[in-house]
């Protein structure tokens, strides 16, 4: 879930400037010369697709990666990282909730190798934790209905993170944030999308599994789902070449007059905040693409811990409330959440937004299509109502309905 925020990456304010422009024409780096010679009526239709969908969405870049039946259809960069610095295939970004995917799926593996069990309550790893830890299962934190309130909706957190966003949250200073709201509900009695539980998460995993949480993902799910290009840092640092993104976030927190333009770099900005310590990474489109396969086929798990992970046991769960809104609501055949994966019809997704960057990495099983997008939006994308919260989901739909009309992805 994100709204058109993102939250954040390099602070180099580029508010009082001239607003820099998207270049959505000329498919630029590596990723020109991949796409697929067997089909390449089906390559231009989607480079139309991005084209289009730039322009309407006011992407200053976008990385696209597509794959059917494991092989590649095309895998492209188009627009500008900065003015005159053409967007490559190979440039990292961040990827954000992808990493909920990760964790969900080390949960899993514990639970196939008879560790641990989903309902086990956490209180057994975690007993300075007060009540109701002892009711809060490993699945309630997987699937967002544990009720911890997401301290990144407290406006005050937001604030101290608006002061200083490159500030590196440790676990603890972000647990004094949880621990001092009031709980929206009670254990298991609704569903709410929130920071908190996969932060806890992350930290019950690493008890379980005797190591940093880092060390038990590259271990465990990185390496055996070969990604090649996914690391993780506690601090803001990336990797080069990298995308550089951009946001209007802070124009609010700094009381900037409507009249006069903002838009600030936020690359560097620190993301630990966003994802349990451990799982704040970076990756590339090959990754990413990668990831929506291993994770839709379930590799690293068995059949069971697979559909727990993937199948829509929360349709119609839930609900809207003051407490938590607007981060609490019914979940739908369009949005539903599993074990760190999100359902969108037939379709598994995951779709990160954060720092300035959007990013979708989705497959779709039966049909064995592969899509992964990441982007970055002008000064433009900001201030047009019309644009979606998450531009690169927006051309996942279209990429996904023209690949596959009887089981398009629904509208979210």
């Amino acid at each position: 879930m994100s709204i058109k925020r993102g939250i954040w990456p390099s602070a180099v304010v580029l508010g009082l400037v001239v607003a820099l422009t998207a270049a959505c024409g000329a498919v630029t780096g590596e990723g020109a010369n991949v796409a697929s010679r067997k089909d390449p009526v089906q390559a231009d239709a989607i480079r139309e697709i991005v084209r289009q969908t730039m322009a309407e969405q006011h992407m200053k870049a976008a990385i696209v990666s597509v794959k059917v039946d494991g092989k590649t259809v095309l895998t492209e960069a188009y627009g500008d990282t900065i003015p005159g610095v053409p967007a490559t295939t190979d440039m990292y970004f961040r990827n954000g909730a992808v990493a909920f995917q990760y964790v969900g799926n080390l949960l899993l593996q514990f639970v196939d190798d008879g560790t641990v069990h989903l309902d086990d309550t956490i209180d057994k790893w975690m007993p300075e934790l007060p009540p109701p830890a002892d009711k809060v299962t490993l699945k309630m934190l997987a699937n967002q209905t544990a009720g911890y309130p997401d301290f990144e909706q407290n406006p005050v957190w937001r604030d101290a993170f608006y002061a200083d966003p490159f500030h590196s949250w440790t676990y603890e200073e972000r647990m004094r944030y949880v621990l001092a709201a009031d709980r929206p509900f009670a254990p298991g009695a609704n569903w709410s999308y929130s920071h908190s539980n996969f932060m806890i998460l992350g930290e019950v995993l690493s008890r379980i599994g005797k190591k940093p949480l880092a060390a038990l993902l590259q271990d465990r799910v990185l390496k055996p789902m070969k990604l090649k290009n996914t690391f993780e840092s506690q601090t803001a640092n990336m990797p080069s070449p990298f995308l550089h993104s951009f946001s209007v976030e802070r124009r609010d927190y700094f009381k900037i007059p409507a009249n006069l333009p903002f838009y600030e770099e936020e690359s560097s900005f620190d993301t630990q905040w966003g994802s349990p310590v451990g799982a704040n990474q970076v990756t590339t489109i090959d990754d990413m693409i990668t990831t929506a396969i291993g994770i839709g086929t379930g590799a690293l798990l068995s059949d069971s811990s697979y559909h727990a992970m993937t199948d829509p046991n929360l349709i119609g769960f839930g609900y809207t409330d003051p407490a938590c809104t607007p981060e609490c609501f019914p979940q739908t055949v369009a949005y539903n959440f599993g074990l760190g994966v999100v359902r969108n019809g037939n379709w598994l997704k995951q779709t990160p937004a954060l720092a300035g960057y959007y990013a979708v990495e989705a497959y779709l099983p039966s049909q064995r299509i592969a899509i992964a997008v990441a982007n970055t939006g002008t000064m433009e994308y900001f201030t047009d109502p019309a644009t979606a919260s998450n531009p690169s989901n927006t051309l996942y739909q279209k990429i996904g309905a023209y690949l596959a009309p009887n089981d398009a992805p629904p509208s979210t």
